[in-house]
């Protein structure tokens, strides 16, 4: 498992939300450029990035500067979202140099762009499932569907999309822990690589997701910023997971 900086932008800063909520918002630098350079240099191995400015608008508004972080930490590969609702959106961030595409309130709502977006963009496009509950959230994280989480998780991934970004909003930018039980039942659901996101405050945290069969990634925000894990240390703690989940004898064979 990979652990992810998130990178947050709002109005040109590097910022996070609580539980998605615009106006409990807390601003960690004025330069997300030189943010992202120090989360690379720290080890990184990819980034995630997320428009705020185009979540609430619905349509991208900071692609500039995402194209200014996608050169400065080449060839580290960067996912985007934030307000990606039509093919067009998903085609500039695409071409500002993301490797991945973000989609979720239209791939949540829309069965058939879902469609149309991953015939066309295939294995660049990551379907993001923000749960409340075990309902999928959307719009910001300002409405909920009747959809459920794994609903539209075997629906991205019968569309051919790459993997899924889970978000326990309830969780999200409050350090209390993942959902680590709705992650594992999402991951033994779908057949696509899960990425974990929302209420990481440790580096075990970390660890008993890396644990999750399924579990690829996981993006890691406010806890990066405000020093509650040291990201050297996270990869550290990750690798020595892996090994010994390795390392482990396979269960014995009921075959006599």
């Amino acid at each position: 498992m990979i652990v992810i900086p998130a990178i947050d932008l709002r109005d040109g800063r590097c910022v996070r939300l609580r539980q998605g909520r615009a106006e409990e918002q807390t601003v960690f630098s004025d330069d997300p450029v030189a943010m992202a350079r120090r989360w690379v240099e720290l080890g990184a191995q990819r980034l995630h990035v997320v428009d705020l400015d185009g979540a609430f608008a619905g349509e991208p508004r900071q692609t500039a500067l995402i194209a200014d972080i996608v050169r400065a930490i080449a060839p580290v590969e960067v996912e985007v979202g934030g307000g990606l609702r039509d093919l067009r959106a998903i085609e500039t961030v695409l071409a500002a140099g993301a490797r991945w595409a973000v989609v979720g309130t239209r791939a949540a709502l829309d069965p058939r762009f879902l469609k149309d977006a991953c015939a066309a963009y295939g294995r660049r496009l990551i379907v993001a499932v923000d749960a409340h509950g075990d309902r999928v959230a959307v719009k910001g994280w300002t409405e909920t569907t009747e959809d459920t989480v794994i609903d539209v998780g075997r629906r991205a991934a019968d569309a051919g999309a790459a993997s899924l970004l889970y978000t326990d909003i309830a969780r999200d930018g409050t350090g209390e822990g993942p959902n680590v039980e709705a992650t594992a039942a999402l991951a033994g659901a779908v057949p696509i690589p899960i990425l974990a996101s929302g209420g990481v405050g440790t580096v075990e945290d970390l660890v008993r997701l890396a644990r999750v069969p399924g579990v690829e990634g996981t993006v890691v925000g406010r806890a990066l910023y405000t020093g509650s894990i040291d990201l050297r240390a996270a990869f550290g703690a990750v690798r020595e997971s892996d090994r010994a989940e390795r390392g482990k004898p396979s269960a014995p064979s009921d075959a006599s």
